[in-house]
């Protein structure tokens, strides 16, 4: 798995190395537009951002903890995670490691869920964590830290309702409630663990989750941590199997597709020393059928081990006992689908945004030797000429210089329409929209605490955040159409090899927005009564959700601000270049004009601009080749 890591981070530097190469010649060379120029910087923030999440997803008592044990820091020689019977992990925990942290342990109160923030809004708040530090090279006192993730409180009826942890009309909420009238619940709301493990160096984030119950009460999981997770590793007891809550789980939030696999867990359950070795493997095979059948799997996907064995074979380096577990068949599925599955992701992303940055540098070396080119035949046709003709000659570039100002005087009503429009597409995208409508649907809860008023609310949040995209994605098409115009108008007055203007599209935000919607629809659509700690728990989601919709709207501006300001940058790269060309052919000729006996080098100087140019282009074509060969390799 390291070596695996390894080689997916040793790619990522060689891709890097390549791209930042590509870059400081496209620069050299004065061939990055701001276009290309905001490509290249999203580029080399998705190689320098890039991280790969597995989450662990089961209910208590299934093994998560001690299967992260197994795959990742058996190493160590000890439980890393606190496992045991019964819950040991009793909030959302990550495990990772940012070089700016010391080794530590943050975490995040229970007390928090009381207020409008989700999770991912108190992340950037470093007041509202509680950090202690993890003394790596003390076991016992690393354990004693992350035992912080087992640990609970009890709080009141009413506070457990607040916080959306206590459903009253539960069938099963008397049982929860303790002879002194009080609810056990998590003393933290989220732990991320900052570890130096070469994993996680690596770039591996490890989620590992509460029980099953927790995928409905904590937003955070059922929002954005598990779908967003590359891979999700759903694991089962091989001596329960599938239960009822398992299958709405994997159906609702898991579900078939790359990354996710389903671990049948504690087959050491069913080994039997009166029963041979072929009996207890067909008694396994049936199991991982009899699971893959309720889940609609095929059985491959679905991995019999047993963690515990496993951490022990790996500790006491009992290769036997570590065959027998079965770990390494899923390790090796696990590696084998994550890192070629995120390479080929990244991979396409950087290619496709490699292409537009080479046929916009195309676009602006041609346009640049035919400057020269049109230069040298100017300079050619002087050679034995009198006087006169090179007059006539310097007046002919003055013209041309007074109709391309008057192009570049309209080119400013242009600009004063695409003002106007820019301002009309921040009314459907901008930030204050987004605002007005979570406040406008937490007044709805608020005067509303029966669940159409609730629905209603929720129906009416979505149908305008389809609507203002839908606005916003009209008014960028306005954009693009009249700059398409412009670009156009342009290239054929003065000659301009000009390809169109970079688009823009929120098809992303809108997915983004459709899966948010989704989950809620999962999580609350189905209901046809809403009791008291349900309005509670809905709202808590509504917090995570605005959440969710506020990023993504603040993405989506960034964006679009970035996309406004380079969309004229090609055209305003060429009029640039047109312009300095037209400066240079009348003042090469007006020197002539002075002193004939310059000609031969005024040409001589442009041979040499262009034998330049031509070498700076092949150069970039070397060198994107090298990226699309680090990109392939």
């Amino acid at each position: 798995m390291v070596r695996d890591l390894e080689q997916y981070s040793a790619w990522r530097q060689d891709v890097l190395a390549a791209l930042q190469a590509y870059q400081q010649a496209a620069q050299g060379a004065g061939l990055v537009d701001g276009a290309s120029a905001l490509r290249l910087a999203r580029c080399l923030s998705r190689l320098l951002d890039d991280r790969l999440s597995v989450a662990f997803v089961a209910e208590f008592s299934r093994g998560k903890s001690e299967l992260i044990n197994a795959i990742f820091f058996a190493d160590y020689g000890q439980r890393i995670l606190p496992s045991g019977a019964g819950r040991t992990t009793m909030c959302p925990t990550e495990l990772l490691y940012h070089a700016a942290w010391p080794p530590c342990i943050r975490l995040l109160p229970i007390e928090t869920r009381a207020h409008n923030l989700s999770t991912s809004d108190y992340r950037d708040m470093e007041s509202a964590w509680t950090v202690l530090p993890l003394n790596i090279d003390a076991g016992g006192d690393m354990q004693e830290a992350i035992r912080q993730v087992s640990l609970t409180r009890r709080v009141s009826v009413e506070d457990a309702v607040r916080y959306g942890l206590f459903d009253a009309d539960d069938a099963d909420a008397p049982a929860i409630v303790g002879e002194d009238g009080l609810v056990e619940v998590s003393m933290w709301r989220h732990a991320i663990i900052n570890f130096p493990h070469p994993l996680l160096k690596q770039g591996l984030v490890i989620l590992d989750t509460p029980g099953l119950n927790a995928i409905g009460t904590e937003p955070e999981l059922t929002l954005n941590l598990i779908p967003n997770a590359h891979a999700v590793l759903f694991i089962l007891a091989a001596d329960t199997g599938v239960t009822r809550s398992d299958i709405e789980v994997w159906r609702n939030h898991i579900g078939a597709g790359p990354g996710r696999l389903v671990v049948l867990n504690k087959i050491d359950s069913m080994w039997d020393e009166l029963r041979g070795d072929a009996q207890v493997a067909e008694a396994i095979e049936r199991q991982q059928a009899s699971v893959a059948q309720l889940l609609t799997l095929d059985p491959g996907q679905v991995f019999p081990v047993s963690a515990q064995k496993a951490l022990v074979g790996k500790i006491n380096h009992d290769a036997a006992l570590l065959e027998k577990s079965r770990l390494q068949a899923l390790e090796t599925a696990l590696f084998d689908e994550l890192i070629p599955a995120r390479k080929q992701i990244i991979g396409r992303q950087l290619v496709f945004d490699l292409d537009a940055i080479v046929a916009a540098q195309q676009t602006q070396t041609t346009a640049r030797a035919r400057g020269i080119a049109e230069q040298l035949h100017e300079l050619h046709s002087l050679r034995g000429k009198n006087q006169g003709v090179i007059a006539h000659m310097m007046r002919r570039i003055d013209i041309e210089k007074k109709e391309f100002d008057s192009s570049l005087f309209k080119l400013q009503a242009t600009r004063s329409v695409f003002t106007r429009l820019s301002t009309e597409l921040y009314t459907s995208l901008g930030m204050e929209i987004v605002r007005d409508d979570i406040d406008a649907v937490r007044a709805a809860m608020q005067r509303s605490r029966f669940f159409t008023g609730l629905r209603d609310a929720m129906r009416q949040y979505f149908e305008r955040i389809g609507q203002n995209l839908d606005r916003s994605e009209r008014k960028t098409a306005e954009i693009t159409e009249m700059m398409g115009v412009m670009y156009r108008k342009f290239a054929a007055e003065h000659g301009l090899a000009l390809a169109m203007p970079m688009p823009f599209s929120l098809a992303h935000y809108r997915q983004e927005i459709d899966a948010i919607e989704a989950i809620y629809h999962k999580q609350f659509g189905t209901a046809t009564l809403l009791t008291t700690s349900r309005v509670v728990l809905m709202e808590k989601f509504f917090d995570t959700i605005a959440s969710r919709v506020r990023r993504s709207f603040t993405q989506a501006n960034d964006d679009a601000s970035a996309w406004l300001k380079v969309i004229m940058a090609p055209l305003e790269a060429q009029i640039t270049e047109y312009k300095e060309q037209l400066k240079l052919r009348f003042a090469s000729i007006q020197r002539i004009h002075d002193a004939t006996g310059s000609l031969e080098q005024k040409i001589a100087a442009f041979d040499a601009s262009l034998a330049a140019l031509e070498h700076d282009k092949a150069q970039l074509i070397q060198l994107a080749d090298t990226l699309r060969a680090a990109i392939a390799a």
